[in-house]
């Protein structure tokens, strides 16, 4: 393997701390061959389909690829602005506040996507061209799961096992029960009541995974339902007044359950008139809460006889997320130190020992 050397590192360059922002991705058109491409790469994934791959691989190019992206480049079209993808230009939005909150000289940040672009790589390389020597890597996914944060680690791994020098890493694993996090979403869902008045029942729909996944130690499962459980204890609700519920299933396979487009239909044929839902693993709004929760679960329980159905949006790039990153952030640098600041002699030092620059 040929290493890749540091760019024009420098011995008097200035060491900084990267940060890297990651979510999943997003095609970069809304039409059948953009999502091809980006399903392909997603799909093809194996830590997300777990199937052994000779099969899968037929499966995924026979059937899935051939029928799937026409359908689902017609729901990226419902929800496609003038600036693109909404889980790009909100990630974006993200990243200037995040800049304007913690950048500094020594402090520097980076989005990048696991799926698309801009890719991991591309977004670490940054980094490192940067003068960064640590790099904190923070995917935008608060419940662990294999399917998400871990495929995460897989790409910077594969990344950086392509560098000579390999930066201190650090990684944010999760952030499901943080303070902060648990904060932000009752003090949006609180906003969202002072505008709208509170429904009869708040739905808390997190994208679901195959059910084996957790029974073969996956903690998403147990993640979710903790910030469930904190976030209706922060906002004061009883029993009766909130559930919890998994979207988003894909084939034949069993699912974590209950399923939120049946606990809806359940919802509005045992009389609940009115519903709020609140989609907590979704750090950005993207297909899944604005076209499946926002538009196709609303006509799931009107059609099933319930009148009034809200969607709460995502934190997004609001103030008490961009607060809640920088302090997660803040705590998983802490006891990294400071850098040496003698650039020029460390310099001399290194070219008194033979180095060339």
């Amino acid at each position: 393997m040929k290493f890749h050397n540091q760019g024009n590192y420098q011995h008097d360059q200035q060491h900084r701390t990267g940060i890297l922002l990651t979510n999943l991705g997003t095609p970069e058109s809304p039409d059948t061959k953009g999502v091809r491409k980006f399903l392909r790469e997603f799909l093809s994934d194996p830590r997300v389909v777990e199937i052994p791959r000779p099969i899968w691989w037929l499966i995924l190019n026979i059937v899935i690829l051939n029928t799937r992206p026409k359908r689902s480049a017609a729901a990226y079209q419902k929800v496609w602005t003038d600036q693109g993808s909404p889980l790009m230009t909100i990630s974006r939005q993200q990243l200037a506040g995040l800049k304007d909150a913690i950048g500094g000289d020594n402090l520097i940040v980076e989005l990048a996507m696991r799926y698309g672009t801009p890719s991991i790589g591309a977004g670490l390389r940054k980094l490192r061209d940067q003068g960064a020597t640590r790099v904190l890597v923070m995917p935008l996914y608060p419940q662990y799961s294999a399917t998400t944060t871990a495929t995460t680690f897989d790409a910077v791994a594969s990344e950086m096992k392509q560098w000579r020098w390999i930066p201190e890493l650090r990684f944010v694993n999760h952030y499901h029960d943080h303070a902060r996090y648990i904060e932000a979403l009752a003090e949006s869902i609180e906003s969202h009541w002072q505008q709208h008045q509170r429904a009869e029942v708040l739905l808390m729909s997190f994208h679901g995974i195959p059910e084996d996944y957790f029974h073969q130690g996956d903690p998403y499962h147990c993640h979710c339902h903790k910030t469930g459980r904190l976030l209706a204890q922060r906002l004061g609700l009883s029993d009766n007044q909130w559930q919890l519920s998994f979207q988003s299933r894909l084939g034949p396979k069993k699912w974590l359950q209950p399923y939120t487009d049946k606990t809806l239909e359940a919802l509005a044929k045992g009389g609940t008139g009115s519903v709020q839902v609140v989609c907590p693993g979704f750090s950005v709004d993207c297909l899944e809460t604005l076209e499946e929760i926002a538009m196709e679960n609303r006509d799931v329980f009107i059609s099933a006889g319930g009148k009034q159905y809200q969607y709460i949006p995502c934190l997004n790039d609001s103030a008490a997320h961009i607060e809640m990153m920088r302090t997660i952030i803040s705590e998983h640098t802490d006891g990294w130190g400071k850098f040496d600041d003698n650039l020029e002699q460390r310099k001399q030092r290194a070219m008194a020992l033979g180095a060339k620059s």
